[in-house]
């Protein structure tokens, strides 16, 4: 007989019952008979609410993307919205990808709070996230819901909330929101839809996003300058492809080659190992394809549309993928010297990044008198600046992890207006004679040689995720003197909120909510920082270091030093 732990049967149990229906039952029953460790993964928790939202596998249980789990979010947020916004109509928008079984949990959700009796807009077919928020603020909307598991793999799904000012929740409604979710029964859930409140939306508003995202991501390039521009672009089977085309289109590119093979949306996402942006391999297809017509950029974006990836050629004229951080580096300087020229910094801008990020964001806001504001990994944060500070205005910023946003239009990344901004940073670099290449590296001359790299180690299950605990906590408990060689000289411990300096043994408290992330500083101006993440089943280890780069014949050589430098740290740390 197969064992199964008291409190996971319990768990289960729970489950077949009349409240569900008979398909979820049946496959509870045969987790039970013939796959008990499926069964624990399935029931040993409930699914939270992480850094970008809920994520999880699809599939039956409480630790499952599931019709029920949406539908306990969605009738716990319908409650919430009633009780904060008593004695008037509530209005909510809804978006979904690519990924299989999103537009069916779309119309569940638009089913449950209709429901509720709350008046829902929900999207055609699917649309980028960025439309989402942008949306939602169009409309007038209490809150909105994407669903989409962003670049996970593909058996992943996932339900983002955003307010009403078009971020994605931050405290205290995701607390206060939590709780009345947790307070709630399966039985509960109203999935009863009122059909007369749910309204399709489509074109109309696609217009009006594109028309928006033209007008913020484009700086007086001339025509020439954008006719002489050579692109390619890869949806890698995401919604960007409904939007992006077109809006390179209604700003002027012309000369815009997809990647056809990558054109057709689908959530197994069948050409590549992983559809992120990040990842080199996803976008091979698109390089290939830069190579054969001799692109000068390549834009790829991941299934929601809200991350990034920018190559480039480099000094030898090759196809280059820039990191997050040097194409956050590049987008914030050409803001602020757009803003600069049109004579908009008066000194109440400021920029936003994140503590994880390069910490060159200073050197670029120092320079033009602006303010830099850093918060916590994910743009919620960053959206959060904009609205505790109204008094500043919002320039841009961006995140390590492939996120850039344009002004505040949208609040949340955005890989739409940021792909047309890096069109026009390459187009009038071009133009000039040089590339957006070159123009980091002028970056580097100026404000300091930033180098960055990240380690990612994926550990999944019930056993990876008590790993990951563990190294935090021998990480805690035996913090790092040295590192390379070089001396911890400051350590920020952001679930503890301080920081000290370990050569003085003064102690700062940290300002910023409480997050699972440790960061060293050395002597030698090395950053290192340890973060799990808060969607995937991975820690993540962000290094970055810094030099004086004296000439820009010496770039290469100084860059070897500096990636040695980082390899130097991360076998120190036995991380490779």
């Amino acid at each position: 007989m197969i064992y199964i732990e008291p409190q996971i049967l319990e768990a289960a149990n729970s489950w077949l019952t009349p409240t569900f229906d008979e398909e979820t039952q049946q496959k509870i029953k045969d987790l039970i008979a013939f796959d008990p460790k499926l069964l624990k993964e399935s029931f040993y928790k409930n699914l939270e609410f992480g850094t970008g939202g809920m994520r999880g596998v699809m599939g039956v249980g409480s630790n499952r993307i599931n019709k029920y789990t949406l539908g306990k979010n969605t009738q716990g947020l319908s409650d919430y919205l009633k009780k904060v916004f008593p004695n008037e109509p509530h209005k909510v928008a809804i978006a979904y990808d690519c990924r299989h079984n999103s537009k069916s949990f779309a119309r569940v959700v638009a089913d449950v709070f209709s429901a509720n009796q709350i008046e829902v807009y929900l999207f055609e077919d699917l649309r980028p996230t960025p439309e989402l928020s942008y949306a939602l603020k169009s409309l007038d909307c209490h809150c909105g819901i994407v669903l989409t598991a962003s670049h996970n793999p593909p058996e992943y799904n996932g339900y983002k909330v955003y307010w009403q000012d078009g971020g994605q929740l931050v405290p205290p409604q995701d607390a206060e929101i939590v709780a009345q979710i947790n307070a709630l029964d399966y039985s509960q859930i109203n999935f009863n839809a009122n059909e007369n409140l749910i309204h399709i939306i489509g074109e109309a508003m696609d217009n009006e996003f594109i028309d928006a995202s033209v007008a913020n991501g484009s700086f007086d390039t001339s025509a020439t300058a954008k006719d002489n521009l050579d692109i390619v672009f890869t949806s890698l089977h995401g919604t960007s492809i409904t939007i992006i085309p077109e809006t390179l289109k209604r700003a002027g590119y012309s000369k815009v080659h997809i990647v056809e093979e990558q054109a057709e949306p689908d959530g197994d996402f069948p050409t590549v190992e992983s559809p992120n942006p990040e990842e080199p391999e996803a976008l091979k297809m698109a390089l290939d394809l830069a190579r054969t017509v001799d692109a000068d950029i390549v834009i790829g974006t991941d299934p929601d549309s809200d991350r990034v990836g920018i190559a480039v050629k480099d000094l030898h004229g090759e196809m280059l993928i820039l990191n997050g951080n040097q194409t956050m580096v590049l987008m914030t300087h050409f803001l602020l010297e757009q803003w600069q020229k049109a004579q908009k910094i008066k000194g109440k801008e400021f920029i936003g990044s994140t503590i994880v990020s390069t910490p060159m964001l200073f050197e670029l806001a120092n320079a033009f008198n602006v303010e830099c504001k850093i918060g916590l990994t994910g743009f919620k944060w960053i959206a959060k600046m904009i609205k505790d500070f109204p008094d500043l205005d919002f320039i841009g910023g961006g995140e390590e992890s492939f996120g850039f946003m344009v002004g505040d239009f949208v609040r949340d990344k955005d890989a739409v207006t940021s792909a047309l901004l890096a069109c026009e940073i390459a187009a009038q670099a071009k133009a000039k004679g040089s590339s957006m290449y070159n123009e980091l590296i002028g970056l580097y001359l100026k404000y300091g040689f930033y180098k960055e790299r990240l380690i990612s180690m994926t550990k999944k299950g019930i056993e990876g995720a008590e790993e990951i605990k563990q190294m935090m906590i021998d990480a805690r408990e035996n913090p790092l003197e040295f590192v390379n060689n070089a001396k911890v000289v400051r350590i920020e411990d952001y679930q503890q909120s301080i920081a000290y300096n370990t050569l003085s043994g003064e102690k700062e408290t940290i300002a910023i909510p409480k997050s699972n992330v440790l960061i060293y500083y050395t002597e030698d101006g090395s950053k290192i920082a340890l973060r799990p993440s808060g969607t995937e089943p991975k820690i993540k280890f962000y290094v970055s270091v810094r030099t004086q780069l004296e000439r820009f014949e010496d770039f290469e050589a100084t860059q070897m030093q500096l990636e040695n430098r980082i390899d130097d740290i991360l076998k120190d740390m036995k991380l490779i």
